[in-house]
């Protein structure tokens, strides 16, 4: 049987397009897990392509195995995802090692491309890549028909497509049957769910079919665009326990002057208004965003106008990034990026500065109380867990120590996947300890 080995770039989008395209085409190949090294007869490259610094990656890596093809340590080389998908034009000519390039859009000419069928039927099943973790991320839809000024997004992926609720629930239903039990909703814009199918976002019905699956246990919503936000997404939250009380909804910015040119189609007073409104109605919800500093039409007042909205805003988790001009977007054509790169970084230092002082204050606030949580993992003697507050991969971890008096002998290895009601002990600005009750 021949040899496949997949790497996998970018965000976690592209890993569950890596499993379903996995699920299509293991019963030809042995798999080959990513980081393994070793000679193979096919190597797959998912790539990214979104910002500068992912398209920089991306590249290297196709670069170090065209070296391992040239040194016969690789057999047929073929790229995929979202440089591929970007750049379709550019790519094949100046890097002729390649043997095959496909996009994102469709993978069923990557499943042809490596001598199989592809069986929309099993859409729904995956191979999970990730080792004993218990939780998988679920993506929901494809493509945006948002149009940030900034984003590639939309015509890299296309147009939103929702994957229908019956094909979810068989999936959630896989998923469950392998262990896992939790959901980490994710798509371009999650809110939008249903729209292009069912004529309306259903995102808080898709999460109670989803919570009826034997077995999963927690959901986790991300990517949730703050314009036309689904109420009844917080009802939800607030009354299915299996929902949790979180919230990843990146708002980009706060100045009315910087949301204009971003075209997030809200402005200050929406954002404001919408923070409170989801803590009024999920009490304790912890909320996540994503901020973008440097953007063009960010002044020095602007950038002030969020630094005080984060500091009033106080949210539990927070990314920022600079703003990096992207070609074929609305900002690339008709804005100048003028800002300069040290300025823009001085911000994003400043703005992550004042977010550790808040992530320290939320997390040594929960010194004490007592939190049920998952485990991820088990490592040097410690539990690696998570409360329905922490994400995995982007926020920190709840730590447990193993004793086995505390366990009541009970092997390590089969906690993972458990939960445990746990007393938090010890807290620093990413992290936290706890001893089990």
């Amino acid at each position: 049987m021949p040899s496949l080995q997949v790497i996998t770039l970018g965000c976690s989008k592209n890993t569950v397009d890596t499993e379903h395209l996995l699920f299509q085409v293991q019963d030809s190949y042995e798999i080959v897990p990513e980081g393994e090294e070793r000679p193979v007869d096919v190597l797959l490259i998912n790539t990214c392509g979104f910002i500068g610094d992912a398209k920089e990656q991306s590249i290297g890596v196709i670069l170090a195995a065209a070296q391992r093809k040239k040194a016969g340590e690789v057999g047929r080389l073929l790229v995929c995802g979202c440089l591929s998908q970007r750049y379709a034009d550019d790519l094949p000519g100046l890097i002729p090692e390649v043997d095959g390039w496909f996009g994102a859009r469709d993978f069923a000419p990557v499943v042809e491309a490596l001598g199989c069928k592809y069986r929309p039927l099993l859409e729904h099943k995956r191979v999970l890549t990730s080792g004993r973790r218990p939780y998988a991320f679920f993506k929901i839809s494809e493509g945006c028909n948002r149009r940030c000024s900034y984003c590639a997004i939309p015509f890299i992926r296309g147009a939103h497509r929702s994957v229908p609720m019956e094909v979810l629930v068989k999936e959630a239903q896989e998923l469950a049957a392998q262990g896992i039990r939790e959901l980490v909703i994710i798509a371009q814009d999650t809110t939008y769910y249903g729209l292009d199918l069912y004529g309306k976002r259903c995102l808080a019905q898709l999460l109670r079919r989803l919570s009826e699956v034997e077995g999963i246990e927690w959901l986790r919503i991300h990517y949730s665009y703050p314009a036309d936000f689904p109420e009844d997404v917080l009802e939800e939250m607030a009354s299915n326990p299996k929902v949790c009380r979180y919230m990843d909804i990146p708002l980009q910015h706060v100045s009315d002057v910087v949301l204009d040119k971003m075209h997030r189609h809200v402005d200050g007073a929406w954002t404001r208004e919408l923070i409170r409104r989801m803590r009024e109605k999920v009490p304790g919800v912890a909320l996540r965003t994503t901020l973008i500093v440097g953007h063009p039409g960010e002044g020095k007042a602007q950038f002030q106008e969020l630094m005080d909205f984060v500091r009033e805003s106080r949210f539990q988790r927070m990314g920022a990034f600079c703003y990096s001009e992207e070609e074929g977007t609305y900002g690339a054509e008709h804005f100048k990026d003028s800002i300069p790169e040290r300025t823009k970084q001085k911000r994003l230092d400043a703005l992550m500065e004042l977010q550790r002082g808040i992530s320290l204050a939320y997390n040594q606030s929960r010194i004490g109380t007592e939190e049920k949580v998952l485990v991820d993992d088990f490592v040097d003697g410690t539990f690696v867990c998570r409360s329905e507050f922490e994400s995995p991969e982007v926020d920190g971890e709840i730590l447990v120590k193993y004793t086995s008096s505390a366990f009541d002998g009970a092997q390590p290895e089969s906690l993972i996947g458990k939960f445990l009601n746990v007393r938090i002990t010890a807290a620093d600005e990413y992290d936290l300890t706890a001893e089990v009750i």
